[in-house]
């Protein structure tokens, strides 16, 4: 009798440690995985904010947040200079780098479906004649962004397209205040929000010079997959959480 409850103590045993593990991993479960989102340093308000060399606002802190809830994971940002960020994603760094186009971006990655609106807009201070076509510029110098490429201006004005540059949109709209420019390359969004929160100033309507949706380059190497990323941002666009954070910057 002795022998036969000795022998059957081990089962119970394993089945009572079972239980205790069971127990221990509902009381602290495992951390959700991450989500490591790539942001250039170079990036402006409203599109990223930085404190201390850390992302600290904007819309791509919004936008990864975003995507990492409907990911179930938990989002890591990694701020890099614009000319290492490529190397970055494609070593498997970080996972994915939002608002981007590939022309602005050669390597090996995977494209997302093209969602976040962008619109690329010449501004001209209201002291000057309202341009109403790309060609009016021609030979006009034209506040632009050090590293930054315009392929619809270069395209519509060739030799003629004055290049300024400075080093920054903000940069650009102080030339343009103290009447040092009459002419700015920047996105809407930029515009919009100097207007928000800084010195307002005295602009014909914009020109639109190129509409685009952007899009989320995906690291081959990474650790989220593309099918995963475009289902986390159809669930986005389908519940205006998207039009949501745009519209918190305007």
């Amino acid at each position: 009798m002795h022998t036969d409850q000795h022998r059957r103590a081990p089962p119970r045993r394993r089945r009572l440690a079972l239980a205790l593990m069971l127990a221990c991993a509902a009381a602290h479960p495992a951390p959700a995985a991450e989500l490591v989102v790539l942001v250039d340093t170079g990036t402006e308000m409203p599109m990223a904010g930085f404190r201390d060399g850390q992302l600290a606002g904007g819309m791509h802190l919004d936008l990864g947040r975003a995507l990492a809830q409907k990911m179930g994971r938990t989002p890591r940002f990694l701020a890099l200079p614009r000319k290492r960020i490529a190397l970055a994603l494609e070593a498997g760094r970080a996972d994915l780098l939002c608002m981007y186009v590939p022309a602005w971006l050669p390597g090996s990655f995977h494209w997302s479906e093209p969602f976040f609106p962008l619109r690329e807009v010449l501004v001209t201070d209201a002291g000057a004649a309202r341009p109403h076509g790309l060609a009016e510029l021609a030979g006009q110098p034209i506040a632009t962004v050090l590293g930054y490429t315009y392929p619809t201006l270069e395209q519509a004005l060739g030799g003629a397209f004055v290049r300024d540059d400075g080093p920054s949109n903000e940069s650009n709209f102080r030339k343009m205040a103290v009447g040092r420019m009459h002419h700015v390359i920047t996105q809407q969004s930029s515009l919009d929000y100097h207007q928000k929160v800084g010195a307002k100033l005295r602009v014909h309507p914009p020109l639109l010079v190129k509409h685009y949706l952007g899009q989320c380059a995906v690291s081959p190497r990474g650790h989220a997959g593309l099918a995963e990323v475009n289902a986390a941002i159809a669930q986005l666009v389908k519940d205006g959480t998207v039009q949501h954070i745009m519209d918190d910057y305007r």
